[in-house]
């Protein structure tokens, strides 16, 4: 019977996978059967997980899966100042309620660990050194105060602040007497030459020529702790990722650590930029609104999968939208190459409607409707009859030979059910 109920769902969920012709933006995407395919979600831990960061990890999980690769979750620790306590368990924890767990982790360990920046210093410590050998990087002096001041003058003048690389041409007399002087001094990177260009999974071919219009950026301050750009770099090479799925914020930066990847001669990962989860009025998600962080969810006892099929619902990456798809439905219709550029305006009013649809009984269905599709996934199945499959369907879901028909049965328990129950007989 397991074995009829497989053939079943997969004629069910996959009608289409004959030899569907691999478009171009598809193609590029690196996911061909031999790529390994390894995604990160790399929230602070200095807050707790909201929607904004859900929808992240989620279209990160959902690729991961769909590709048959790792999921791994990485703490960006760094800005120790900022740590609020709690936060980086809390983390790990929503992601597991939310049905989406990664498969490395702080918690889970994992081949590539540790996964909390803050105990990776080491390996910071030695690509800032081969910056610095190769005269990539160089230390830089200048004091918490005279940075304040080119601040200052940036703004009175209503120009961008940015660093004036004072320190890029110190010689290595200068260097040697400053290192026998003062404090430690912070490391930055040196932003020379054309930035390359690249193509975005989502927002297509990009080049920011950050060079001219900022300084040179620290990518290991005084105290040892590297900086996002570097940090980033260096675990998403020694992590083996893949693809990088972040926020479309970052997108500006990406030159940035293109150019840190070919100063250490490492291959880049591919880059697909996610647009801005809005809330509905256009604004933009804040930490500051407390019912967009996942316990608020969680206490008011919504289903996970209402949360996650929402978040999909009001953005891209699939054929159509619509109500009531579950964690496998996403991975089995999620398509990168559908993201669009455009922000997602959130309307979290229609979430309890989600959660009644995932809850209940499967109105949205009738019996002869159901009688219809049944038929037509029964002519899929060669060799087997339509009375075969009614009745392997009866068992699954009534534990009986004999009772009401299966179509009824279905409207009945409702689709959360219903799969629940095959999944059941499947997994014994």
């Amino acid at each position: 019977m397991a074995v009829l109920l497989k053939r079943l769902l997969q004629s069910a969920r996959h009608p289409a996978a004959s030899g569907r012709p691999m478009g171009r933006r598809e193609a590029s995407l690196g996911t061909d059967p031999g790529a390994v395919v390894r995604v990160r979600f790399a929230p602070s831990p200095t807050g707790f997980l909201h929607l904004g960061g859900l929808r992240t990890a989620l279209y990160n999980y959902i690729f991961a899966k769909k590709h048959q690769g790792s999921f791994i979750l990485r703490l960006e620790d760094t800005d120790q100042t900022r740590l609020v306590p709690g936060a980086a368990e809390n983390i790990e924890d929503m992601l597991e309620w939310a049905g989406i767990p990664p498969d490395e982790s702080p918690r889970r360990g994992g081949p590539v660990g540790p996964y909390q920046q803050s105990q990776r210093l080491e390996l910071y410590a030695r690509a800032t050194e081969a910056l610095l050998e190769s005269g990539a990087a160089y230390p830089c002096f200048c004091s918490p105060q005279r940075l304040e001041l080119l601040k200052k003058e940036a703004l009175r003048n209503h120009q961008t602040p940015r660093y004036d690389n004072r320190c890029r041409n110190l010689s290595q007399g200068q260097v040697a007497q400053k290192l026998a002087q003062g404090p430690k001094p912070a490391i930055r990177f040196r932003l020379e030459g054309e930035a390359p260009a690249f193509q975005d999974l989502v927002y297509g071919w990009n080049r920011h020529e950050v060079a001219n219009v900022e300084g040179d950026p620290v990518i290991l301050k005084s105290d040892g702790f590297p900086t996002y750009h570097l940090a980033c770099v260096v675990d998403d090479h020694h992590m083996g990722i893949s693809h990088v799925l972040r926020g479309s914020e970052w997108l500006v930066s990406t030159s940035k650590h293109l150019l840190l990847y070919q100063a250490l001669g490492w291959q880049p990962p591919r880059f697909a930029h996610l647009p801005l989860l809005l809330n509905r009025d256009g604004s933009k998600l804040s930490k500051r609104q407390g019912d967009i962080f996942l316990e608020h969810f969680a206490a008011a006892n919504f289903l996970p999968d209402a949360l996650l099929d929402i978040i999909t619902n009001c953005g891209s990456g699939f054929a159509e939208n619509q109500m009531g798809r579950t964690l496998p439905e996403l991975i089995t219709q999620f398509d990168l190459t559908r993201v669009t550029c455009h922000s997602a305006l959130l309307d979290l009013e229609k979430l309890p409607e989600f959660n009644r649809l995932l809850e209940g009984p499967d109105t949205s269905f009738t019996q002869d409707m159901l009688n219809s599709k049944l038929k037509k996934v029964s002519e899929g199945l060669e060799g087997t009859k339509h009375s075969t499959v009614m009745r392997v369907l009866r068992v699954a879901l009534s534990g009986q030979l004999q009772g009401p028909p299966v179509a009824e049965m279905m409207v009945s328990l409702g689709v959360r059910e219903v799969r629940e129950r095959i999944q059941k007989v499947l997994s014994s």
